[in-house]
């Protein structure tokens, strides 16, 4: 049986790959298709989405018969490496033509993959780029349209690059779990300068002009001068809409979270804590009401 291997991250899958597979299985003729997502690739550090999590999206979202999803790296819980997973698959099969797909940003680092003299031996490298990448003559090459990546997708989620089929669980995940590493990486910056009380409202569904807010009490108006200064260095992906520094109450519009860096003093007159938590149950009375209407 000859087939074809696609493994990586996936994290996110998105139509780049769907394009991957379909010409793999158009131009390569094989009769199995295996994608193969990673518990941890072998080269990074950490992932975003759990692996257990990018293999259901994976099997949701390819469903054809010449495709199988193999959960072969995943039950592993461990990083493997690919000469691994190709020797667990012709344990299981009798297998004639192996093709190895992978990305034209691997070929840097391919002669540094484990056991590479023993793999390349045993598979055909096919590589799928998105550019005028020249390859060496032997490669096989599949041309890809769509220009995107995980990494683009996750720092910007445009649901025209997710497949229809998992787009919405795509665009939820990320979404919350990038906003949850910002709010986390603000609280660091701000805990370790020294600033006191800091809380985090969630003002999402709450009729409010941002999804989170950030209250810290600072020691006085030149700890909150520093840690403005702190966050500016701190937060280099953010974007700095606005800042109205009032010596006292200093506020940061980042589009999506507004941050008040306020002295005793202001914080104890302005009380914006039971603002927020009046406006929570104001539109918990609101959507109260519109279920009793149904």
């Amino acid at each position: 049986m000859d087939i074809a291997i696609f493994g990586g991250s996936f994290d996110p899958p998105h139509c780049g790959h769907e394009e991957i597979v379909f010409k793999a299985l158009e131009s390569l003729h094989v009769e199995k298709l295996f994608i193969v997502p990673t518990h941890l690739n072998p080269f990074k550090k950490e992932f975003f989405a759990p692996s257990q999590m990018r293999l259901a999206w994976l099997k949701k979202l390819f469903t054809c018969k010449k495709i199988e999803v193999l959960d072969f790296e995943v039950k592993q819980k461990k990083q493997v490496a690919t000469i691994k997973t190709v020797e667990y698959l012709k344990s299981r099969y009798s297998l004639g033509k192996i093709y190895l797909i992978i990305g034209a940003d691997n070929l840097k680092s391919l002669e540094h993959w484990h056991r590479y003299n023993e793999l390349k031996n045993m598979v055909e490298f096919v590589v799928a780029s998105r550019d005028e990448t020249i390859l060496p003559k032997e490669l096989k090459k599949l041309p890809i349209n769509v220009k995107i990546s995980s990494s683009k997708l996750r720092s910007n989620m445009n649901k025209s690059f997710i497949p229809n089929q998992i787009e919405d669980e795509i665009e939820e995940y990320y979404t919350r779990k990038i906003m949850k590493n910002r709010i986390e990486n603000i609280v660091n910056i701000l805990d370790s300068k020294k600033a006191e009380n800091i809380q985090i409202f969630n003002m999402q569904d709450k009729d409010y002009f941002v999804e989170q807010v950030i209250i810290a009490t600072t020691l006085g108006e030149r700890h909150g001068a520093a840690l403005l200064d702190d966050l500016k260095k701190g937060l280099n992906d953010e974007s700095f809409l606005h800042i109205d520094d009032e010596n006292e109450w200093i506020v940061i519009d980042l589009g999506d979270i507004l941050i008040h860096l306020m002295t005793p003093q202001y914080r104890s007159k302005y009380n914006l804590e039971e603002f927020l938590a009046e406006r929570d149950e104001e539109m918990k009375k609101i959507r109260q009401l519109a279920l009793e209407g149904e």
